[in-house]
């Protein structure tokens, strides 16, 4: 895993990152599970990618949001990110999958803030990659 310093993630920037995913989701491919949900990345030099689930009849070739936002940023060259956020879920807060919290591990330093968030409105909670992912495989 690389050292990077992390900006410190304002309220107006943590508040776009998530109506940001809230938008992707509006996207979202999911006529299996009715669970949408989106997400989006902040990089370290400010940009935002946002990605949405994407559902198949056969779940093992399904993709999840966090997975597309990171897939669509390192393929434009991006490889380091300051913050993710997750929009899913109604009554509680969607949070990234085992399998997405790797894959983020792959790319984010354990300090990456995560904010996850319910489709529509609500508190945002929030944990660094490293309380999601204590013991990361690297």
């Amino acid at each position: 895993m690389r050292k990077q310093t992390l900006p410190v993630v304002s309220k107006p920037v943590r508040d776009l990152l998530v109506k940001s995913a809230r938008e992707a989701a509006a996207n979202a491919h999911c006529p299996y599970s009715e669970y949408p949900v989106g997400a989006a990345v902040l990089t370290l030099d400010g940009q935002i990618y946002t990605g949405c689930n994407v559902e198949n009849v056969s779940y093992g070739l399904s993709n999840c949001a966090e997975r597309t936002a990171l897939f669509k940023a390192v393929s434009a060259g991006c490889r380091c990110f300051a913050a993710v956020a997750v929009v899913g879920g109604t009554a509680r807060a969607a949070s990234p999958c085992g399998a997405c919290r790797q894959v983020l591990a792959e790319f984010c330093v354990p300090e990456t803030p995560v904010f996850f968030a319910r489709l529509k409105g609500g508190k945002v909670a929030s944990a660094t990659l490293g309380e999601l992912l204590p013991l990361a495989f690297a």
